[in-house]
């Protein structure tokens, strides 16, 4: 990956790449931005996309890799949907307001998210077996796949401005913090636990937005 691949310092023995610092700045702007409500988060997540898919390419994380072009469209959708909301889904600002899932839908969203982890998780299992050569052993594949499929949830969760959203973010990073360290990565472990520390301000803050509208 060239200069992005380039070590600029070592945490526990383990190299932090120029790729994986950038990743951190974008992604920590990106979830502040949304937090607060901003449609300029979108903006730094597109960014954070393209940085994500040179770092987990890196590290054999297939499916964190392959997400981020789905999630670069996710967010396009979402900068248009915040942005250019239907009647009767607008706020004060004309953009669209904060609202909650129905309890049987986040009953489908839970049941869809675990069923195409085991799916996923066992297909990439199984690509190392068939054809090694294209496909070196993936680190926990089944735990890849799960945050795969939760953070297009979550994602998904944020174009369309629902509260759940910062519960399928604080999934999202819980889990992250462990795959990162099977990974071998260093930085983004303490990273996503920044993350965590901004989705319970982030939720705090929309929940008084959604009381406001």
């Amino acid at each position: 990956m060239g200069a992005l691949d380039t070590i600029l310092f070592t945490i526990a023995g383990n190299g932090v790449s120029l790729s994986e610092v950038i990743s951190v700045i974008l992604g920590l702007s990106c979830v502040f931005l949304a937090g607060r409500g901003k449609v300029l988060n979108f903006w730094f997540g597109y960014f954070y996309n393209i940085f994500l898919f040179i770092l987990f390419a890196s590290h054999n994380l297939y499916f964190s890799m392959a997400l981020q072009p789905v999630s670069f469209v996710i967010n396009l959708i979402g900068h248009y949907r915040w942005t250019h909301p239907r009647e009767g889904e607008e706020n004060a600002a004309n953009e669209l307001k904060i609202t909650r899932l129905t309890t049987p839908y986040r009953a489908r969203y839970i049941i869809f998210v675990v069923m195409l982890a085991l799916i996923l998780g066992w297909a990439m299992q199984e690509a190392s077996v068939l054809w090694p050569g294209a496909f070196p052993p993936a680190k926990k594949p089944f735990l890849d796949a799960f945050v795969t499929m939760m953070i297009l949830t979550a994602q998904y969760l944020s174009a369309q401005k629902k509260m759940e959203c910062w519960f399928a973010w604080t999934v999202v990073n819980t889990t992250n913090i462990i795959l990162y360290i099977l990974a071998g990565l260093v930085f983004m472990p303490v990273v996503s636990a920044c993350y965590l520390v901004l989705a319970y301000f982030g939720y705090n803050s929309w929940r008084k937005q959604m009381k406001e509208q």
